[in-house]
């Protein structure tokens, strides 16, 4: 559960760290879902007037075991500061945040 909980917390993290910090404040939320919520997994999506959005799910992998696990999937967007649309996918699991889009070096 603790690493439920530390997964979780390093993908959100992981993300606010990433956003722009421009006007976005005083964006409006256009469009936002969640369903499943609960100690098993989750899944959510939204969109805002700025050009953000995000979408991403979780499943809780071995449950009870040693090897319990999170494993999270997702990816989001936002225009940057130059005008660029950037797009982020990326996972999170017992291997660590694993970002990926084109402007993000391998």
């Amino acid at each position: 559960m603790r690493m439920l909980v530390g997964l979780v917390t390093l993908t959100l993290l992981a993300v606010a760290l990433t956003a722009p910090l421009d006007d976005s404040q005083n964006a409006q939320i256009l469009r936002y879902n969640s369903e499943n919520i609960g100690i098993d997994g989750y899944r959510f999506d939204f969109e805002t007037s700025d050009g953000t959005s995000r979408t991403e799910e979780a499943e809780l992998r071995n449950p009870g075991t040693d090897s319990e696990a999170i494993v999270v999937r997702g990816s989001y967007s936002y225009t940057g500061p130059d005008g660029t649309v950037y797009v982020i996918n990326y996972v999170a699991d017992e291997n660590g945040f694993q970002p990926e889009g084109a402007h993000i070096p391998k």
